[in-house]
């Protein structure tokens, strides 16, 4: 007899059991309706958010740390790690610049600004403290000097991502250095501290939907669906700039791998409704670490690329500020020049590097261009702190994005990836398995070991001497 087809009812009650993507679908929607219908309840939910991104942040030091020592074992050249590091910060400038440019370019063609007609004088000035804690953005010795590590323990501690990058690399090196003969366990103990990591990386994302809903209660009940009424000019913009942006990125990613962007959207589609839901890309970025190695990136790249461009490839927020930029400008009636549009380039370039895991960093960032630039008003700034939230989303996919792309492409450049291993995985020919749940993730089980006669190298690390085997079996203890 033909099986019979489940029922519909019993198909999406399925759905929602297994399907990561639809939980937090639907959580996002549950969201929005929770903080519209009871938007003062809807605001004692932060603690949900915020309890969800605090356990990823936990995870991402030591999980770099241990794909990034891996990672320069298993190729065993520290020079390509060096190289890669090198195409890496070249592909972060070439695209923040990009961002800046089409930024600039797209308020001066729409003007979102003009006709406002604000008085600085009447902007509170002191919302703007409140937002950024009263901090400033470390200047560019001052940025340099922060990535190196005055602690190991420290590094991690602080969740330093630069910190512990090179800490990692020095790791890396003295493994290297020191071959297989004199440390014969660190690598495999790194190894196996990293499948425990993806390990409570699954853990964590099961809480995810809760998360999301709670993020997006708060967001509609703090600020209501109004704002998105009175900035409605600034934000379409800004979301249509970034869509052109990602258009370029696409065909950027096509020419350089051959793969498709539209793919690898559907293929990271849980791990992008997550981010958008609470507004972070750390959220995800173990998640996404995953899915690019398991897409043919190599462990080094994946370890090197990802984390340094959360610090140096902020693709949105650059096109923000330059949008927003302008925006103060034209609200407040003050015409820029191009040469001083041209310094709100060189400003950002500057000033956007510095931004990540800074408090209201985008107002500093702001308010140091407005600065700089000496005829904008300081305390314009504040017309931004309405509709910043609702701008998160359009921040979170592009920077997203953008670093992916950044990691395929190098990845390509330096010839890392394994695009037939790419393709078939966004054709979903592959189903994407997380470490975690392979079967040689199990704990407690020993892998054979390799016969002893071989002398070739093992993970990139020079082996021990063959050994010859015993004439007679040794005798068994206990």
């Amino acid at each position: 007899m033909p099986q019979s087809v489940p029922s519909l009812p019993r198909r999406l009650a399925r759905l929602l059991r297994t399907s990561l993507f639809t939980q937090v679908a639907c959580a996002l929607v549950l969201g929005i309706v929770f903080g519209k219908l009871w938007p003062g309840v809807a605001t004692d939910l932060q603690p949900l958010g915020d309890g969800f991104t605090r356990l990823i942040k936990t995870i991402i030091s030591p999980l770099v740390f241990c794909v990034v020592v891996v990672g320069i074992a298993k190729a065993g050249d520290l020079k390509a790690f060096g190289r890669i590091g090198l195409k890496a910060l070249i592909w972060f400038e070439v695209a923040s610049t990009l961002a800046l440019i089409i930024g600039l370019l797209a308020a001066n063609v729409v003007q979102p600004g003009s006709g406002m007609n604000v008085d600085p004088s009447t902007l509170d000035a002191s919302a703007v403290d409140a937002k950024t804690g009263g901090g400033s953005l470390p200047s560019t010795t001052e940025f340099a000097l922060n990535a190196l590590p005055t602690s190991f323990i420290g590094a991690f501690a602080e969740n330093s991502l630069l910190q512990v990058l090179i800490l990692a690399c020095l790791v890396g090196a003295a493994l290297l250095h020191l071959g297989h003969t004199k440390v014969p366990q660190v690598l495999p103990a790194i190894e196996q501290a990293q499948e425990i990591i993806f390990a409570i990386v699954g853990f964590v994302m099961r809480l995810a939907p809760i998360a999301v809903f709670g993020a997006m209660a708060v967001l509609i009940g703090q600020y209501g669906l109004g704002v998105i009424e009175t900035y409605a000019k600034l934000i379409i913009l800004c979301y249509v700039a970034a869509a052109l942006f990602i258009a370029l990125l696409a065909v950027a990613l096509r020419i350089v791998t051959g793969l498709s962007l539209w793919k690898f959207l559907r293929y990271i589609r849980e791990e992008m409704l997550l981010a958008l839901g609470t507004a972070s890309t750390e959220a995800v970025m173990p998640r996404v670490m995953q899915k690019l190695r398991k897409a043919g990136a190599r462990d080094d790249a994946v370890g090197l690329v990802l984390p340094t461009g959360y610090s140096f490839n902020l693709d949105g927020a650059s096109l923000y500020l330059s949008i927003g930029t302008l925006f103060i400008a034209q609200a407040v009636g003050v015409d820029l020049s191009l040469g001083q549009q041209i310094t709100v380039i060189l400003v950002l370039m500057l000033t956007s590097k510095g931004m990540a895991g800074i408090p209201g960093s985008a107002f500093l960032a702001l308010s140091a261009t407005a600065t700089s630039l000496g005829a904008i008003p300081a305390g314009a700034v504040a017309l931004l702190l309405g509709v910043d939230r609702i701008m998160d989303s359009m921040r979170v996919v592009t920077n997203l994005l953008g670093n992916c792309v950044a990691v395929l492409a190098v990845s390509r450049w330096e010839g890392a990836l394994d695009t037939a291993q790419a393709k078939k995985m966004l054709n979903r020919e592959i189903e994407f398995v997380p470490d975690a749940d392979e079967p040689e993730a199990t704990v407690g089980v020993t892998k054979p070991e390799a016969p002893a006669s071989t002398t070739a190298p093992v993970d990139g690390i020079p082996a021990q001497p063959a050994q010859q085997p015993a004439k007679e079996p040794a005798p068994e203890v206990g």
